[in-house]
Protein backbone atom coordinates (compact mmCIF):
# COMPACT_ATOMS: atom_id res chain seq x y z
CA UNK A 1 0.00 0.00 0.00
CA UNK A 2 1.19 3.46 -0.94
CA UNK A 3 3.04 5.27 2.30
CA UNK A 4 3.20 8.37 0.45
CA UNK A 5 0.76 11.10 2.04
CA UNK A 6 0.57 14.99 0.32
CA UNK A 7 2.52 17.68 2.98
CA UNK A 8 3.91 14.81 4.92
CA UNK A 9 7.31 12.57 5.15
CA UNK A 10 7.32 9.14 6.17
CA UNK A 11 10.00 8.87 9.02
CA UNK A 12 9.75 5.81 10.58
CA UNK A 13 7.05 2.36 9.90
CA UNK A 14 6.60 -1.04 10.38
CA UNK A 15 4.69 -3.21 7.83
CA UNK A 16 5.15 -6.56 9.55
CA UNK A 17 7.27 -8.17 7.20
CA UNK A 18 9.09 -11.46 8.25
CA UNK A 19 7.97 -13.65 10.95
CA UNK A 20 8.47 -12.11 14.12
CA UNK A 21 8.51 -9.05 16.04
CA UNK A 22 11.32 -6.45 15.05
CA UNK A 23 12.76 -6.33 18.72
CA UNK A 24 14.48 -2.86 17.28
CA UNK A 25 11.14 -1.61 16.88
CA UNK A 26 8.79 -3.09 19.65
CA UNK A 27 9.30 -4.45 23.31
CA UNK A 28 6.70 -5.87 25.84
CA UNK A 29 5.01 -4.91 28.53
CA UNK A 30 4.81 -8.13 30.97
CA UNK A 31 2.67 -9.03 33.72
CA UNK A 32 -0.38 -7.58 35.07
CA UNK A 33 0.35 -4.85 36.58
CA UNK A 34 3.02 -2.68 37.69
CA UNK A 35 5.71 -1.76 40.78
CA UNK A 36 4.93 2.61 41.87
CA UNK A 37 8.05 3.58 43.34
CA UNK A 38 6.97 7.03 44.45
CA UNK A 39 4.23 5.04 46.53
CA UNK A 40 6.42 1.90 46.79
CA UNK A 41 3.13 -0.36 46.28
CA UNK A 42 2.15 -2.76 43.38
CA UNK A 43 -0.43 -1.64 41.44
CA UNK A 44 -2.54 -4.88 39.94
CA UNK A 45 -4.38 -4.66 36.66
CA UNK A 46 -2.24 -1.78 35.17
CA UNK A 47 -4.34 0.44 37.93
CA UNK A 48 -7.50 -0.15 36.40
CA UNK A 49 -8.51 -4.07 37.55
CA UNK A 50 -7.26 -5.50 34.36
CA UNK A 51 -8.10 -9.21 34.09
CA UNK A 52 -5.19 -10.16 31.72
CA UNK A 53 -1.51 -11.08 32.14
CA UNK A 54 0.53 -9.99 29.23
CA UNK A 55 3.28 -12.24 27.75
CA UNK A 56 5.37 -12.41 24.59
CA UNK A 57 4.84 -15.46 23.90
CA UNK A 58 3.34 -17.12 20.25
CA UNK A 59 0.20 -17.31 21.13
CA UNK A 60 -0.67 -13.80 22.18
CA UNK A 61 1.32 -12.24 19.55
CA UNK A 62 2.80 -13.25 15.94
CA UNK A 63 3.65 -11.98 12.89
CA UNK A 64 2.42 -13.54 9.50
CA UNK A 65 1.77 -12.53 6.21
CA UNK A 66 2.39 -8.93 6.75
CA UNK A 67 0.08 -9.00 9.42
CA UNK A 68 0.89 -8.11 13.11
CA UNK A 69 -1.67 -10.38 15.26
CA UNK A 70 -2.35 -9.65 19.06
CA UNK A 71 -4.37 -12.08 20.63
CA UNK A 72 -6.42 -11.87 23.93
CA UNK A 73 -6.97 -15.77 24.92
CA UNK A 74 -9.20 -17.40 27.72
CA UNK A 75 -6.62 -19.32 29.97
CA UNK A 76 -4.82 -18.98 33.47
CA UNK A 77 -1.32 -17.71 33.90
CA UNK A 78 0.15 -16.37 37.21
CA UNK A 79 -3.45 -16.24 38.78
CA UNK A 80 -5.55 -14.09 35.84
CA UNK A 81 -7.79 -16.04 33.63
CA UNK A 82 -6.53 -14.21 30.51
CA UNK A 83 -3.57 -13.57 28.62
CA UNK A 84 -2.27 -11.27 26.06
CA UNK A 85 -0.07 -8.55 24.87
CA UNK A 86 1.17 -5.10 24.98
CA UNK A 87 3.31 -3.89 22.30
CA UNK A 88 5.48 -0.68 22.88
CA UNK A 89 8.29 1.07 21.39
CA UNK A 90 9.98 1.35 24.65
CA UNK A 91 12.08 -0.90 26.51
CA UNK A 92 10.88 -2.27 29.52
CA UNK A 93 14.13 -0.42 31.03
CA UNK A 94 12.61 2.95 29.93
CA UNK A 95 15.09 3.85 26.89
CA UNK A 96 13.66 4.68 23.43
CA UNK A 97 13.36 2.82 20.63
CA UNK A 98 11.23 5.54 19.20
CA UNK A 99 9.68 8.29 20.22
CA UNK A 100 8.70 11.61 18.71
CA UNK A 101 7.43 15.33 19.09
CA UNK A 102 4.53 16.00 16.57
CA UNK A 103 3.59 14.55 13.31
CA UNK A 104 0.88 12.27 12.47
CA UNK A 105 0.66 8.52 13.80
CA UNK A 106 -1.48 6.26 11.36
CA UNK A 107 -2.72 2.54 12.10
CA UNK A 108 -4.21 0.39 9.69
CA UNK A 109 -6.27 -2.26 11.61
CA UNK A 110 -8.82 -4.67 12.27
CA UNK A 111 -10.31 -4.71 15.71
CA UNK A 112 -11.75 -7.45 17.87
CA UNK A 113 -14.78 -6.57 20.00
CA UNK A 114 -17.18 -8.13 22.96
CA UNK A 115 -18.39 -7.46 26.02
CA UNK A 116 -15.14 -6.90 28.17
CA UNK A 117 -12.36 -6.30 25.77
CA UNK A 118 -10.62 -2.90 25.25
CA UNK A 119 -8.51 -2.92 22.51
CA UNK A 120 -6.09 0.00 22.47
CA UNK A 121 -4.02 1.98 19.62
CA UNK A 122 -2.05 5.19 21.54
CA UNK A 123 0.62 7.22 22.55
CA UNK A 124 2.19 8.14 25.97
CA UNK A 125 5.21 10.39 27.00
CA UNK A 126 8.90 9.00 27.07
CA UNK A 127 10.15 10.44 30.05
CA UNK A 128 7.02 11.95 32.05
CA UNK A 129 8.48 15.44 31.91
CA UNK A 130 5.63 17.01 34.09
CA UNK A 131 5.09 13.96 36.74
CA UNK A 132 2.94 10.50 37.32
CA UNK A 133 0.42 9.43 34.94
CA UNK A 134 -1.69 11.85 33.31
CA UNK A 135 0.23 15.27 34.27
CA UNK A 136 2.46 13.80 31.53
CA UNK A 137 -0.21 13.36 28.92
CA UNK A 138 -1.99 10.73 26.79
CA UNK A 139 -3.33 10.27 23.21
CA UNK A 140 -5.50 7.69 22.70
CA UNK A 141 -5.67 7.05 18.79
CA UNK A 142 -8.23 4.28 18.95
CA UNK A 143 -10.06 2.71 21.66
CA UNK A 144 -13.63 1.41 21.58
CA UNK A 145 -16.54 0.08 24.69
CA UNK A 146 -16.44 -3.56 23.83
CA UNK A 147 -19.93 -4.48 23.10
CA UNK A 148 -19.90 -1.71 20.47
CA UNK A 149 -18.47 -2.38 17.78
CA UNK A 150 -19.96 0.67 15.48
CA UNK A 151 -18.12 3.82 17.32
CA UNK A 152 -14.64 4.35 17.47
CA UNK A 153 -13.21 6.46 20.64
CA UNK A 154 -10.68 9.27 20.75
CA UNK A 155 -9.42 10.75 23.50
CA UNK A 156 -6.71 12.87 25.75
CA UNK A 157 -5.68 12.71 29.02
CA UNK A 158 -3.98 15.24 30.63
CA UNK A 159 -4.49 17.31 33.97
CA UNK A 160 -2.61 16.54 37.44
CA UNK A 161 -1.32 13.32 38.47
CA UNK A 162 -4.18 11.03 39.39
CA UNK A 163 -6.62 11.57 40.98
CA UNK A 164 -7.04 14.46 39.60
CA UNK A 165 -6.54 13.61 35.87
CA UNK A 166 -9.02 15.02 33.21
CA UNK A 167 -10.48 12.84 30.31
CA UNK A 168 -11.49 14.35 26.90
CA UNK A 169 -13.59 12.22 24.44
CA UNK A 170 -14.74 12.09 21.13
CA UNK A 171 -17.37 9.05 19.96
CA UNK A 172 -17.19 8.85 16.68
CA UNK A 173 -19.86 6.63 14.32
CA UNK A 174 -18.74 4.54 11.73
CA UNK A 175 -20.90 4.90 8.97
CA UNK A 176 -22.65 2.61 6.56
CA UNK A 177 -22.41 -0.50 9.21
CA UNK A 178 -19.16 -0.59 9.40
CA UNK A 179 -17.78 -1.97 12.58
CA UNK A 180 -13.97 -2.30 13.92
CA UNK A 181 -13.66 -5.32 12.93
CA UNK A 182 -13.12 -4.25 9.38
CA UNK A 183 -10.01 -2.87 8.39
CA UNK A 184 -9.55 0.77 9.09
CA UNK A 185 -7.07 3.71 9.21
CA UNK A 186 -6.89 5.28 12.55
CA UNK A 187 -4.81 8.39 12.92
CA UNK A 188 -3.58 11.86 15.04
CA UNK A 189 -2.09 14.77 13.26
CA UNK A 190 -0.32 16.68 16.30
CA UNK A 191 0.74 19.95 15.87
CA UNK A 192 1.48 22.18 18.71
CA UNK A 193 -1.07 23.29 20.60
CA UNK A 194 -3.50 20.94 18.27
CA UNK A 195 -4.61 17.72 17.76
CA UNK A 196 -6.58 16.25 15.24
CA UNK A 197 -7.95 12.52 14.82
CA UNK A 198 -8.74 10.74 11.70
CA UNK A 199 -10.31 7.59 10.84
CA UNK A 200 -10.00 6.43 7.11
CA UNK A 201 -9.00 10.16 6.66
CA UNK A 202 -12.43 11.80 8.37
CA UNK A 203 -11.47 14.25 10.29
CA UNK A 204 -13.41 13.35 13.41
CA UNK A 205 -12.34 15.55 15.90
CA UNK A 206 -9.84 18.15 17.07
CA UNK A 207 -8.52 18.92 20.44
CA UNK A 208 -7.24 22.84 21.19
CA UNK A 209 -7.55 22.46 25.17
CA UNK A 210 -5.73 20.95 27.94
CA UNK A 211 -3.10 21.85 30.87
CA UNK A 212 -0.72 20.44 33.33
CA UNK A 213 -0.17 20.73 36.47
CA UNK A 214 2.51 19.63 38.64
CA UNK A 215 1.42 19.91 42.19
CA UNK A 216 1.42 16.78 44.64
CA UNK A 217 0.32 15.73 47.48
CA UNK A 218 -0.02 13.26 50.26
CA UNK A 219 -1.91 10.79 48.01
CA UNK A 220 -0.82 12.19 44.83
CA UNK A 221 -2.09 14.82 42.21
CA UNK A 222 -3.54 18.26 43.42
CA UNK A 223 -5.58 20.39 40.61
CA UNK A 224 -4.04 23.76 39.42
CA UNK A 225 -5.83 26.02 41.59
CA UNK A 226 -4.62 29.18 39.22
CA UNK A 227 -2.77 29.83 36.81
CA UNK A 228 0.64 30.02 38.01
CA UNK A 229 0.13 26.41 38.92
CA UNK A 230 -0.18 24.92 34.99
CA UNK A 231 2.93 24.18 33.34
CA UNK A 232 4.04 26.85 30.11
CA UNK A 233 1.28 25.58 27.08
CA UNK A 234 1.34 23.62 25.57
CA UNK A 235 2.41 20.94 27.92
CA UNK A 236 2.02 18.14 28.11
CA UNK A 237 1.68 17.97 24.85
CA UNK A 238 5.28 19.22 24.09
CA UNK A 239 7.41 16.23 24.65
CA UNK A 240 8.35 13.23 22.55
CA UNK A 241 5.72 10.56 22.82
CA UNK A 242 5.84 6.56 22.39
CA UNK A 243 3.60 3.97 20.68
CA UNK A 244 1.72 1.23 22.11
CA UNK A 245 -1.05 -1.77 20.69
CA UNK A 246 -2.79 -3.80 23.47
CA UNK A 247 -5.80 -5.75 23.74
CA UNK A 248 -7.01 -5.57 27.58
CA UNK A 249 -9.46 -7.80 29.32
CA UNK A 250 -11.93 -6.07 31.49
CA UNK A 251 -11.53 -3.48 33.85
CA UNK A 252 -13.18 -0.46 35.24
CA UNK A 253 -13.97 1.08 31.32
CA UNK A 254 -15.15 -2.33 29.52
CA UNK A 255 -16.24 -4.20 32.37
CA UNK A 256 -15.94 -8.09 32.84
CA UNK A 257 -16.88 -10.38 29.64
CA UNK A 258 -19.27 -12.53 29.77
CA UNK A 259 -20.21 -15.80 27.96
CA UNK A 260 -20.87 -14.04 24.77
CA UNK A 261 -17.68 -12.34 24.40
CA UNK A 262 -15.53 -14.48 21.56
CA UNK A 263 -12.15 -15.37 22.22
CA UNK A 264 -9.87 -15.73 21.34
CA UNK A 265 -9.93 -12.29 20.55
CA UNK A 266 -7.51 -10.46 17.92
CA UNK A 267 -6.27 -7.24 16.91
CA UNK A 268 -4.72 -7.57 13.42
CA UNK A 269 -2.12 -4.38 12.33
CA UNK A 270 -1.52 -4.09 8.81
CA UNK A 271 0.69 -1.25 9.32
CA UNK A 272 1.87 1.41 11.26
CA UNK A 273 4.02 4.84 10.20
CA UNK A 274 4.55 8.12 11.69
CA UNK A 275 5.29 10.90 9.49
CA UNK A 276 6.88 14.76 9.82
CA UNK A 277 5.02 17.70 8.42
CA UNK A 278 6.68 19.05 5.29
CA UNK A 279 7.95 22.76 6.41
CA UNK A 280 7.81 21.70 10.50
CA UNK A 281 5.47 23.16 13.14
CA UNK A 282 5.71 26.14 13.46
CA UNK A 283 4.96 28.24 17.09
CA UNK A 284 2.01 26.68 19.14
CA UNK A 285 -1.41 27.94 18.52
CA UNK A 286 -3.14 30.02 21.46
CA UNK A 287 -5.40 27.58 23.70
CA UNK A 288 -8.41 26.68 22.41
CA UNK A 289 -11.63 27.17 24.80
CA UNK A 290 -12.28 25.39 27.84
CA UNK A 291 -12.68 24.88 31.84
CA UNK A 292 -9.90 24.84 34.18
CA UNK A 293 -10.14 23.24 37.62
CA UNK A 294 -11.00 26.93 39.78
CA UNK A 295 -13.63 27.71 36.66
CA UNK A 296 -15.74 24.61 37.38
CA UNK A 297 -19.36 25.69 37.75
CA UNK A 298 -21.06 25.17 41.18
Amino acid sequence: MNAKRPGWKLVWRDEFEGDAVDPTKWDFDIGNGFYDYKHHAWIPGWGNEELQYYTHEPVNVSVKDSLLTIRAVKESLHGCGYTSARLKTRRRDGTALFAKLYGRFEFRAKVPWGKGLWPALWLLPQDDRYGGWAASGEIDVMEIVGEKPHQVLNSLHYGSSFPKRTLHTHVHPLPGGSSVSDWHVYAVEWEPGEIRFYVDDVHTSTESFWWSCSRLGKRGGLEATKAADLNAWPAPFDQPFYLLMNVAVGGNFPGAPDAATPFPAELVVDYVRVYDKVGGYGEPQPRGKGRFPWQKKR
